[in-house]
């Protein structure tokens, strides 16, 4: 099986040139959003709560989630038109992508999200407010079923597909796109209201995040169970509570009402859960040669080099 960082060279037109644009584009207008947060001082959470008073949860929902719509779609645009690229080759080395991997992820995470949050809730009522009324949660429902896979997908396209295969064609190591794109998805958040409540420490679980999703994605040559988590991840949140001080403030079935802590919560899923989830996969898919596909060098045809298989079906 072709590998899933030079498969990008090997269907598509590499140029590094080509690379540029996208991230200056997009990145900077995440760069420019926070630098104004700061000099502004602008409190996220307090303007966030405003909007929805105003407007409504679901319609400040909507209005978040429409720019991804866009953006997913001059992402292709770009891949298509400029690279030659097919989306197939941007998404795995498989011959098409599998569905079957997308849905298991997405079922674990989601299962393992409402198990935890009914546990949660059993054990500390007084921490939620039972929120759902039925005509508001069917038009988030609507929403977000159409919109958050978007939200995630141009994310993961983005930082696992466009950026790892870029800087891997680039630098022609695994290492260094593993540990920027991982990084970069981290700071992509600084702006979140989440950062404002809690602090700077929420970023080892974004970063952390950022990193397990691609592990995963180098490991597994394919970008399938990443797209499955982070939609799963996503999605489940925004319908099954939400927090006055969240990215996403919506009418969910429950909100959490108790005060944030900077503490277990955060560092859990990096150390303990994102370990496990990463042990099921392994297992399930069989992965190999760990060391080569998470650090190893990264060979293209354009530099004449002859690309190693390092990965079976």
């Amino acid at each position: 099986m072709k590998d899933f960082i030079s498969i990008a060279a090997q269907e598509g037109s590499f140029k590094k040139w080509k690379y540029i644009l996208p991230p200056l584009g997009f990145l900077g207008l995440m760069a420019i959003n926070y630098l104004a947060i700061q000099l502004l001082q602008v409190d996220v959470g307090q303007v966030m709560q405003q909007e929805v008073a105003k407007k409504g949860a679901n319609r400040v929902v909507l209005e978040s989630l429409i720019p991804f719509v866009v953006f997913l779609g001059l992402l292709f645009l770009w891949v298509k038109l400029v690279h030659k690229q097919t989306l197939k080759s941007l998404t795995t080395t498989r011959k098409k992508i599998d569905w079957k991997r997308i849905l298991f992820s997405f079922f674990m995470i989601s299962v393992f999200t409402v198990v935890m949050t009914f546990i949660d809730y059993k054990s500390n009522p007084e921490n939620y407010l039972y929120n759902f009324n039925t005509e508001k949660f069917t038009i988030l429902f609507v929403i977000a079923i159409i919109l958050v896979p978007i939200q995630t997908s141009f994310e993961e396209y983005f930082f696992r597909g466009y950026l790892m295969q870029g800087l891997g064609l680039t630098f022609k190591n695994r290492w260094l796109p593993f540990l920027v794109t991982s990084l970069m998805f981290g700071l992509m958040h600084l702006g979140n209201p989440e950062v404002g409540k809690l602090g700077p420490i929420i970023m080892v679980y974004y970063i952390g995040t950022g990193l397990f999703l691609g592990l995963i994605t180098l490991m597994d040559e394919g970008m399938e169970l990443a797209l499955g988590f982070h939609a799963g991840n996503n999605l489940t949140g925004i319908l099954l509570v939400t927090a006055n001080w969240t990215a996403f403030q919506s009418d969910s079935i429950l909100k959490d009402m108790a005060e944030p802590e900077a503490g277990l919560d955060i560092l859990l899923p990096v150390i303990i859960i994102y370990p496990i989830f990463t042990f099921i996969m392994a297992k399930m898919y069989n992965w190999k040669n760990w060391k080569q596909k998470l650090f190893g060098r990264v060979y293209d045809s354009s530099s004449q080099e002859k690309i190693t298989t390092i990965s079976e079906s």
